[in-house]
Parts: C-alpha cells; sequence; structure tokens
C-alpha cells in the first residue's frame, strides 16, 4: 500500500523524475525498436516497403487508439481511487481493463482483417506498396489482442505504483523485438511478415512477464475474483477520461491518411516515403514527452483524487518545462542535420534528397508542440473530459486537416504547401493550449488555494 500513498506525500520533483524515467526509458525504448524496424525494412527490403510501412502506421495507430481508450482512461480511474482509498474499485477497474480489451481489440481484429486491402488502399497504399502493407498488416492484426492487453496492462502498472516493473515488460519487449527482427527479415527471408511477427511474439512475452506482478497475493491492485464482470459506472468513467487520448489518435490517423493522400496526389511514393522518415525523427521524441506525460499521470490523478490540487499544478509546470527540453533536441536535430538523420534509415539518394527540405519546414516549430502535449494530459489525468478532448482535436482536426486540403492550393509547388500546413497547425494548437490553461487555471487556484 505504501507505493501508491506516496504519490500524495513524497516531494513532487522526485516523484516525477521516479515514475517519468522508467516511462522515458520505457517509451525511448519503444521508439527505437520502430526506429530499428524501419532501418532493417529500409535496407532490407528497400524504400517501397519503408513507403509501405509509412501507410500501414495510421492503420496501427487506430488500433493503438482502442487500446488508449480503455488503457489510458482505466489507469487514470485507477490513480484516482487510490487516491481516494477505495481499493475495491481500483482492483474493479483492473478486471474491467481486461475484458474491455479483448472485447474491443477482436472487433478491431475482425474488422480489418475483412477490409484489410480496402482500407489500406485508402490510407494512401499503390499498387506498389499495397503487398508490402498488406503483409505487415496482417500479422499485425492477428496479434491484435495481444498488443491490446499489453498497452492496458502497462498503463495499470505505473497507476498501481510499479513504474519500474512497467519499464521492464517494455524493454523486455523491445529487446525480443530487436533480436528477432534480423533472423526473420534476413535469416529467414520473411521480409515485412518477420518484421511484423517480430513485434507479436515480443509482446506475448511482455505480456507474460505483467501478468506475474498482478497475480502476486501481496499486492494492493491484483487479480482475484468478482473483477471481471463489467461495472457499467467504472466502464463509462474510464471511457470518458481515456476518450481524449482515443480522439487524438484518431485524429491522427485521419491527418497521415489525408497528408499520405495529397502526397501520394503531388509527389508519389517517395513524398510519402519522406513524410515516414520525418515522423520517425519526431516520433522518438514525442514518446519521451509521452513517457513525462506517464509520469506525471499517476501523480495528478492521486492527488487529484486526494484534493491536493496544488501537487497537481506543480507536476503540471514541471512536466512542462522537461517536455520542452526534449523537443528542442529534435528541433535542433531537424534544422541542423536533416541529411544526417535521413541516412539511417535509408541509402536511396533520391529519398535523401526529397526529404532534407521538409524535415527542415517540420521541425521548425518543435520547440512548443511539448508543452501543447502536457497541457492536454494534465486535464485527461484529473478527468476533466470535456477540455482534454477539446485540446486533442484541435491540432489534428480544427487546424491541420483544413490546412492540408487548403494549403497546397496557395502554394507555387503544392508539397510546400502540404509540408508548411504541419507546423502552423502546431502553432495555432499551442496557442489554444495556452487559452484553455489561462482560462482554467483561476478554478484551479481556488480549489488549491496559494501554491507553496
Amino acid at each position: 500500500m505504501s507505493k501508491p500513498i506516496e504519490l500524495g506525500t513524497a516531494p513532487v520533483h522526485s516523484l516525477l523524475w521516479k515514475y517519468a524515467l522508467p516511462a522515458i526509458i520505457a517509451m525511448t525504448a519503444s521508439s527505437l525498436y520502430n526506429i530499428v524496424d524501419s532501418i532493417y525494412i529500409g535496407h532490407g527490403c528497400g524504400a517501397l516497403a519503408l513507403g509501405a510501412l509509412t501507410v500501414a502506421k495510421p492503420f496501427m495507430d487506430i488500433c493503438a487508439a482502442f487500446g488508449s481508450l480503455v488503457g489510458v482512461g482505466a489507469s487514470s480511474l485507477l490513480a484516482i481511487y487510490l487516491g481516494e482509498r477505495d481499493y475495491e474499485k481500483a482492483n474493479r477497474v483492473l478486471g474491467n481493463v481486461i475484458v474491455l480489451n479483448i472485447i474491443l481489440s477482436a472487433i478491431v481484429m475482425g474488422v480489418g482483417l475483412i477490409w484489410l486491402d480496402p482500407i489500406l488502399m485508402a490510407f494512401g497504399a499503390s499498387d506498389d506498396t499495397i503487398v508490402y502493407a498488406h503483409e505487415y498488416m496482417e500479422i499485425i492484426l492477428y496479434g491484435n489482442i495481444l498488443t491490446h492487453i499489453y498497452f492496458g496492462l502497462n498503463a495499470m502498472l505505473r497507476s498501481a505504483g510499479h513504474p519500474r516493473f512497467s519499464m521492464t515488460a517494455t524493454i523486455v519487449a523491445v529487446t525480443i523485438n530487436i533480436i528477432l527482427d534480423p533472423i526473420f527479415i534476413f535469416g529467414m527471408d520473411m521480409g515485412v511478415r518477420g518484421a511484423a511477427l517480430a513485434t507479436v511474439i515480443s509482446q506475448a512475452v511482455a505480456v507474460v512477464w505483467q501478468l506475474t506482478k498482478f497475480l502476486d497475493r501481496n499486492e494492493l491492485v491484483r487479480f482475484h475474483r468478482g473483477i471481471w464482470r463489467l461495472d457499467r459506472g467504472i466502464t463509462h468513467r474510464a471511457l470518458a477520461i481515456g476518450m481524449s487520448p482515443f480522439l487524438t489518435n484518431i485524429a491522427h490517423c485521419f491527418v497521415v491518411i489525408i497528408i499520405n493522400n495529397q502526397l501520394k496526389h503531388f509527389g508519389g511514393d517517395m513524398a510519402i516515403a519522406s513524410y515516414g522518415v520525418i515522423n520517425r525523427l519526431t516520433f522518438v521524441f514525442a514518446m519521451m514527452v509521452m513517457g513525462l506525460n506517464q509520469g506525471m499521470q499517476p501523480i495528478a490523478g492521486y492527488n487529484y483524487g486526494a484534493k491536493q490540487m496544488d501537487r497537481v499544478l506543480k507536476s503540471f509546470y514541471l512536466t512542462s518545462l522537461y517536455a520542452t527540453a526534449v523537443m528542442a533536441v529534435v528541433f535542433m536535430l531537424g534544422e541542423c542535420f536533416p541529411e544526417w538523420v535521413t541516412k539511417i534509415f535509408t541509402h536511396d539518394e533520391v529519398l535523401i534528397s526529397q526529404t532534407v527540405r521538409p524535415m527542415r519546414i517540420i521541425c521548425c516549430t518543435m520547440l512548443i508542440i511539448g508543452f501543447q502535449m502536457v497541457t492536454g494530459n494534465l486535464f485527461t489525468s484529473i478527468g476533466k473530459a470535456g477540455k482534454a478532448i477539446f485540446l486533442s482535436l484541435t491540432r489534428q482536426v480544427l487546424y491541420l486537416i483544413p490546412l492540408a486540403l487548403l494549403m497546397p492550393t496557395l502554394f507555387a509547388d503544392p508539397l510546400d504547401g502540404i509540408w508548411w500546413a504541419i507546423p502552423l497547425s502546431d502553432t495555432l494548437a499551442a496557442l489554444t493550449a495556452v487559452i484553455v490553461l489561462l482560462a482554467s487555471k483561476p478554478k484551479m487556484e481556488r480549489e488549491c488555494g496559494k501554491i507553496d
């Protein structure tokens, strides 16, 4: 019981690092796996296969969105119940996570397998890339249930006071994946199918590791009888809280779909591959910010449940500062070393030459993205679903989708219009986050009094 309770008593600065550092390590390891996977596919299967992976990514993100709908919402709810000392409901949240993930992942798998090729073509696949994308996603979909349970249990581990165990589960999955990738892709000549199979196997091993913690009778939050029946109140509240990251992921998927199709129309498969390279650079550092957010989430959620809003705000300010520092690194890499970064993924000179300029354009506003991500996570962590959902939709739906459709018509080179739509939407989303935060801050300060 001491681990959850420390969230309300230990210094916020040390707590944030205690919970965020394992999450950052885990998320960085996970993002590095995605980079290594892309490197193996780019060098082993060619630029078209790398483009196919970019096309398949929004489909994978949709699958992940349903996992975040359950996992993030339930983990925030678990932290709140622990802060309220309602341990019976906390355990029922755990059981509901497993049942909901199985139901939703089975639905997503069935729909995805039935309409796989039409979905991939709608997402930007061409006659040249559809074969690679199909082979990859087919195996990923068969393992979708394992993926959902893996991400759901990892979120629960962090809120239950086990951030290092959660980190270890991720590192186990990443390590096995990196080991199996070259064996399957090169040694067994399985190509992109090998990369997908390595992903599914590694997550299966990680799930077994996670289950050992929740089967431990000494744990406050654990599996036992009576927690498996879906509770309408818990389910409704968890899904409401998780709706913000869910809509963020879904909106991101639609953005990628629209941009992929715009790029295919104005620039072809190579333009899509360029976008994939840039996404992988920004993805690494965005995952670090997500790790910071994951470290902040149980602290903010627990202290909100314990009516200690001063600690909630302290965790937010510190996380915002660190997130800005993280995104400053990707800003420097994208602006100063774009050619070097691109060469990590491919030796194709055409792809390299077409990626340098758009990388500089997209990375020019990286310094403000971290703050916007943390602000949305603040409202998710304390159960303010309405504000969290609004902020999750501003960048992708309110700004980026219209700009991606409009701006190509305003530039002599339509591709430049697509590239510039991304940093412009980032700027508008960050300004919106500032406005929402300033409008909400007086009420939050009235609830907690003067911050120490």
